[in-house]
């Protein structure tokens, strides 16, 4: 039996991810294009997360009961299928737009949205990929390791939305979702040849309980809860910044938010550079020096030194010092939250717990948006200034509550 590898499951999620970030590019495309509304972009980009937040615990509890590398091919492959369906609801889409069909008649967008609630339904792959790195490492090392799969992450948004670019000018508005339902077969291929299990569940001891119910006991222990509500309220700040960074610098660089997408885009892969190369390489170090905890509320820190000031900068070189530690803040918190969550977590839960985790991660990612573009349009700093006050007192938190958190099987 092939012994399980980091390399892979790095490469997996790399490549999985790759395929989120080609589509990208298109989400301007379905208002300007394809005639839908704002409030349906809204809708397409909010599903994924919404369908993960639901669904994310459902599929980590499942990995307890059955193994982790059924649930990962199973996951690639309806993510396959996903963009099989995106691709042809893109071509469908554009022409019936071309033909003068009202959007509420359009099958295209209407695909497209369905789409991306599949993706959602099946978007396992984070955190049973991280569970999966919990069960081969010991625990002494599983924030460093946590930190690979940020990179991967943090890797694959940089490198997906470059090839969605060019599958555009290239093939058209179906090139993205065709070329992603490449990349997912192929990793589904690799994974179902090189990716062996990690976890052997005993069906005595992995106990077949209701949805509701994985959240309510990974809540229930102190420890847990606390850093899923870190977690939650880090992830909730910087998808502020996501949301609100193009129309800052749009704003006071006197950009054309159409025709300058380009260099808001490079500001993202800066940023995303950043938190790969911080992740993959000075996480595990600081975790070994300052404990998890410390490295957590630093973090925080961070974050809310490289957000105040941007929405008042009104040059390059300062708007790209403080990208810098708000870059690092934010690839810093993840890994040293999910490790210590793992040590935390009895091994029949590692999937269900951190699936809540998730869960709870892209609820983040559905309410951030929604409160940073409502602050944002009545006042430009509101939004940076509110998340610096949370972020602090984030880091306040969990500077005093996890350095003592109580002890549980590893």
């Amino acid at each position: 039996m092939r012994k399980p590898s980091i390399g892979i499951i790095f490469f997996t999620v790399f490549i999985d991810l790759v395929g989120f970030g080609l589509i990208l590019p298109l989400m301007p495309v379905f208002t300007k294009n394809f005639g839908a509304p704002g409030w349906f972009v809204g809708l397409i980009m909010s599903s994924y997360s919404a369908m993960q937040f639901l669904f994310a615990p459902f599929w980590g509890h499942l990995s307890d009961r059955i193994g982790r590398r059924p649930v990962l091919l199973a996951s690639t492959a309806v993510a396959s299928l996903s963009y099989v369906v995106f691709a042809f609801g893109c071509r469908l889409a554009d022409a019936r737009f071309a033909c003068g069909v009202h959007f509420a008649s359009n099958a295209g967008l209407w695909l497209i949205l369905a789409s991306r609630t599949l993706a959602g339904f099946c978007g396992a792959n984070i955190g049973v990929a991280q569970a999966y790195i919990a069960d081969i490492t010991p625990p002494e090392k599983r924030s460093k390791r946590m930190g690979l799969i940020g990179m991967a992450f943090g890797l694959g948004f940089i490198f997906g939305p470059a090839l969605g670019a060019g599958a555009v000018r290239l093939w058209g508005y179906v090139g993205p979702g065709a070329i992603s339902a490449v990349l997912c077969a192929f990793n589904f291929l690799f994974a179902y040849a090189r990716l062996p299990e990690s976890w052997t569940p005993n069906a005595d001891h992995v106990s077949d309980r209701p949805h509701w119910e994985q959240w309510q006991r990974a809540f229930a222990r102190r420890g847990v809860s606390m850093l899923i509500f870190v977690y939650f309220l880090a992830t909730f700040c910087f998808t502020c910044f996501e949301t609100t960074l193009g129309l800052v610098v749009a704003d006071n660089f006197h950009l054309d938010a159409a025709k300058d997408t380009g260099t808001i885009a490079w500001l993202f892969v800066y940023s995303g550079l950043i938190g790969a190369l911080v992740q993959g390489g000075a996480t595990g170090r600081l975790v070994d020096r300052m404990g998890e905890p410390n490295v957590i509320a630093m973090s925080l820190v961070l974050t809310a030194i490289g957000l105040a000031p941007i929405p008042f900068v009104i040059h390059w070189t300062p708007l790209l010092i403080f990208l810098l530690p708000l870059s690092i803040g934010s690839s810093l918190s993840r890994p040293p939250i999910f490790g210590l969550l793992s040590r935390l977590t009895p091994a029949t839960e590692q999937g269900s717990t951190i699936g809540v985790a998730q869960g709870v991660g892209s609820l983040a990612r559905i309410a951030g948006p929604i409160f940073a573009g409502t602050l944002y349009h009545q006042t430009a700093w509101l939004p940076y200034i509110t998340c610096t006050i949370l972020a602090v007192g984030t880091a306040v938190l969990a500077w005093a509550r996890l350095h003592h958190p109580p002890k549980t099987p590893l």
